[in-house]
């Protein structure tokens, strides 16, 4: 059995190594044919004028999930909190499996309510045609909520019992020692959650794809259309070819740092807070 186990760990750790071979193999020549500054700063993508400037969509990457981070963030600790602290257990087993059925749905059906509700809402209420950054990150504030949830709760019910009974004991009310003991004492495994519920939102493809209008240019402000790196991959790899298909791949070698310098920072925040 040691030996099966050590089989498995190895598979998991060849597939990593084997795409990032992958990746940086096929990658990293093209950014080098086209200019590391040209590809990283440059704002133009005209794939037939040979200008693959990837900037527009590193910015649209970055603003699409610092918006679902505003938006999700808040209500999934707010609604781990309330799981773990304060609901009761009839109003539990009706809520919790809406949040793991939440966690189910496939992204091109998220994409469609996003198409039919988001969209529209956005449109009629705030200007625009709709599909734009906003309604982008309004619905990667919905994806990434069961992972914040179901990761913060686990984080807080993790908190030895005593912590909580100390702070009554102290003359705390039930709220501040939910939030001012219980809480602080789970900010590794509410981080965690965050960290995942980031790496979801910055790796979606197709939700973002049927609402964020898809547009290859500069950010300009809420209610336009953005292209992030994960679409720009997904709409142009059908059809691409020589230099442009290397680009692709270097766009998502860009994106493979990125969540790498994510989990290195979600590494580095964990030791320091122990």
């Amino acid at each position: 059995m040691q030996i099966i186990f050590l089989l498995s760990a190895c598979t998991s750790i060849l597939a990593v190594f084997l795409i990032c071979y992958f990746l940086f193999a096929n990658g990293v020549p093209a950014i080098g044919k086209i200019g590391i500054g040209n590809f990283l700063l440059g704002k133009v993508w005209k794939p037939t004028n040979n200008l693959f400037g990837i900037f527009p969509m590193i910015l649209g990457s970055i603003y699409v999930t610092a918006g679902a981070i505003v938006i999700g963030v808040p209500i999934g600790i707010m609604t781990a909190m309330y799981l773990a602290l304060f609901c009761p257990k009839e109003i539990y087993k009706i809520i919790k499996p809406a949040i793991e059925l939440l966690a189910g749905i496939p992204s091109v059906v998220y994409g469609f309510f996003g198409m039919v509700v988001i969209v529209p809402f956005v449109r009629e209420s705030l200007g625009g045609n709709g599909s734009s950054m906003l309604s982008a990150s309004l619905l990667l504030g919905i994806m990434i909520l069961p992972t914040i949830i179901n990761v913060s709760e686990s984080a807080i019910r993790a908190v030895p019992e005593n912590y909580y009974e100390a702070g009554r004991a102290l003359g705390a009310t039930h709220e501040r020692s939910a939030f001012n003991i219980v809480l602080p004492a789970a900010k590794s495994g509410v981080l965690a959650g965050i960290i995942l519920g980031i790496g979801r939102a910055i790796g979606e493809t197709m939700a973002v794809i049927m609402v964020a209008g898809n547009q290859a240019r500069m950010p300009k402000g809420l209610l336009k259309g953005v292209r992030t790196l994960t679409a720009n991959i997904v709409i142009e790899m059908g059809y691409a070819a020589d230099l442009h298909r290397e680009a692709l791949i270097a766009t998502a070698v860009v994106l493979f740092v990125f969540i790498l310098m994510i989990n290195l920072s979600f590494s580095m925040l964990k030791r320091k807070s122990l």
